[in-house]
Formats: structure tokens, sequence, C-alpha cells
């Protein structure tokens, strides 16, 4: 299988979670939106969900395909989150951000009773860190910011190259208004201690480390579907 079929293989599996009648949290990215038209075809055979949705991408789609929406602010205590990853390890620890949406992604996850993240094989990892770390910060004080990261993970023997991110030669900026430093740390030994210290940083919004959040994980590979339980 090639990976959007392994892709839509663990958005299949993910959608045996969802219940009728959920509010649901629903992520970002290429794996989320094969959950999102899956989900929709459900949804028009009369499955009844809410979903709030993590980014503007996510959200068009959902307008799109039928799937009835609401805000967080509306619906402020969630069921479920499904979205995708770029890592997991073996306690269920994540890095995520790939697609810009980390903040909004994990104000959702942190609203919800449960999360299942679906995935590929491929996005097993023994430790976090063999994908960029992705880090979104303020507009204002960039430098300082990025000296104050190097600074914070210098303390913690993390060394690696800081890359604010772009696309098109153009400076990335998230549904936020935020831009995205990609840190290529190599492996994070303590992740506990880096978020502590990027959250100690005044011009970090937030980080990729989603550290205790995820409670399923569903992971396509060649030999079919493993659902993960925390």
């Amino acid at each position: 299988m090639d990976a959007r079929e392994l892709k839509i293989l663990a958005a299949d599996a993910a959608l045996r979670h969802v219940t009728d009648g959920m509010r649901l949290g629903i992520g970002t990215g290429s794996t989320a939106e094969e959950f999102i038209r899956l989900l929709a075809k459900k949804v028009a055979q009369g499955l009844r969900v809410t979903g709030v949705p993590t980014s503007e991408r996510s959200a068009a789609l959902c307008r799109e395909l039928g799937v009835p929406l609401a805000t967080l602010d509306q619906l402020p205590q969630l069921d479920l989150t499904v979205d995708g990853t770029d890592e997991i390890d073996p306690d269920f620890n994540l890095i995520k951000g790939g697609g810009g949406a980390l903040l909004r992604e994990k104000i959702v996850a942190a609203a919800s009773a449960k999360m299942v993240v679906i995935a590929d094989a491929s996005k097993l990892v023994p430790k976090l860190g063999f994908f960029p770390l992705p880090i979104e910060v303020n507009l204002f004080g960039l430098k300082s910011t990025i000296l104050a990261i190097e600074k914070a993970a210098d303390g913690l023997g993390l060394h690696g190259e800081l890359t604010v991110r772009s696309k098109n030669g153009v400076d990335f900026l998230t549904d936020g208004g935020h831009l995205i430093v990609d840190a290529s740390f190599g492996l994070i030994v303590d992740a506990t201690a880096l978020s502590h210290a990027l959250h100690a940083i005044p011009g970090v919004v937030e980080h990729g480390m989603f550290l205790n959040m995820a409670t399923t994980a569903v992971i396509a590979g060649a030999g079919g579907i493993r659902t993960l339980e925390r």
C-alpha cells in the first residue's frame, strides 16, 4: 500500500471510535483530511456529530463536505479529538505541527476527554526528535526569541539549526498570525524539561510536543491496523 492508502486505513479505523452525538475535535493535515472525508460519508448516512476544527483548512473541508461545525467557545468541552501526528514514541508522546496548526491542535486536544492519533507506521519512533520540533513564536522580538530558544536548548544539551519556516519564499504564518521555528535538535532525551524551558520564554507561543495527551494510537502498516491504548 502507498502512503495515502495507509492514511485512509488508519482514518477508517479511527472512525470506529466516533459515536452518535459526539462533540468531536477534528485535526489538521493529510491524514486528518482522510478522516474528514470518511466522517462526512457517515454524517450523510445519519451519524450526528458536531466538529470543532483545529485549522481554517480543516474547517473549509468540513463545510465543503457537510460536517456540522461549532467553535470551541460554543463547545468548550469535547468528547474526542482525532488527529494525525508527525511522530509518536512508546509513551504516546507526540511531535506535531508539520502543518503549522500546532497551537489550535493542542488547545482542542486539551479540551477533549480523549485523543485518538492516526498515523502510518513510519511515524513510530523510539524517542522524539527525528522530526524537527515546530515552535510557534510571536513575530515581535523574533531574533531575541530564537536566541533564548538556543540558550534553553543548550542548557539541556540540545543543539541544532533553528529555521524560520517559509513557504514559496515567504514566512509561513499560522492561523493565529504567528511564525513557526523548526528546531532540528535531534533526539530529545527529556521532553518534559524541554517543554518547561520553552514555555518559560515569553516569545514562545507554544511548541509541538504533545505530552501525555494521546490516549489511543491507530497505526497502519504493511501488516494492517494496530490500535494501541495508553
